[in-house]
């Protein structure tokens, strides 16, 4: 664990020195978290807020239950944001590992670290918590600032209880973390084979095609967020996240880095 953790106190350090970097970690959660709050300020202040029926999809207004037409509305819309904050795990850990590897390699600061006696386990473990635990904590603390502020816009109580629903709990707390997982190890895998930080990056960013997935099947009514299909998902990616945990340690040959990568 020590060394695991001087590689993420190592991490943080040469990483947050690229502006690029520290700059997609830091707007990104605030664009995120204040964006969607404008965009329903503004629609109250113009009366759109409780919108029409016939803008929500009829699988959508099927699984309302008993909400109010208005308070599905709402629901509706206001789950295009969740989609958004899942983004937030995606993007900022592709942008951190992305540049993890080969922007070390780049810099000449990553031979020193692979001649250590230091595991391939434990490198990698480091790497990817160094990624992971910032993205997690932006997203969370966007989320928090959500709950806290949308009221204040004009969001209906009904509306207020399911941003605290176990279908958002569930993204948030559960499929967010899995997705940071699954970003991070791709991003390393891809990270480790290219010379580029800015190809690593650009190729990493593939793993956000499954949740615009999600969001245009929410938006033309094929999907419904809901309980089950967010416990779907996590399980999914987690299976995922194994799998790509494995397959980064098997393809992360040290040797090759050191005398052959040029």
């Amino acid at each position: 664990m020590n060394n695991i953790k001087t590689i993420i106190d190592k991490e943080w350090l040469e990483v947050f020195k690229n502006r690029f970097v520290l700059f997609t970690v830091m707007l990104l959660p605030v664009l995120f978290t204040i964006l969607p709050l404008v965009m329903l300020f503004a629609m109250r202040s113009s009366g759109e807020l409780t919108g029409s029926t016939t803008d929500v999809p009829p699988s959508f207004m099927a699984a309302c239950g008993n909400l109010a037409p208005e308070d599905c509305i709402q629901v509706f819309m206001i789950n295009q944001f969740l989609l958004m904050f899942m983004l937030l795990p995606l993007a900022i850990p592709v942008a951190i590992a992305a540049y993890s590897v080969v922007g070390e390699k780049t810099t000449r600061s990553l031979e020193p670290l692979l001649a250590t006696p230091i595991t391939t386990v434990e490198l990698l473990a480091g790497k990817s918590a160094a990624a992971v635990i910032p993205a997690i904590a932006a997203t969370w603390v966007g989320f928090l600032v959500f709950v806290l502020t949308s009221p204040l816009v004009g969001i209906r109580p009904a509306v207020h209880a399911e941003i605290l629903s176990p279908t958002w709990l569930i993204a948030i707390g559960i499929v967010g973390p899995l997705m940071a997982v699954m970003a991070v190890n791709f991003a390393l895998i891809v990270s480790s084979r290219v010379n580029d930080p800015r190809a690593a990056e650009q190729i990493s960013m593939v793993v956000i095609v499954p949740l615009l997935g999600l969001i245009f099947g929410q938006i033309a009514g094929v999907l419904v967020l809901n309980v089950q299909l967010m416990v779907s998902v996590a399980i999914g990616i987690a299976v995922v996240d194994v799998a790509l945990i494995y397959l980064g340690a098997r393809l992360f040959q040290r040797e090759v880095i050191l005398t052959r990568w040029k």
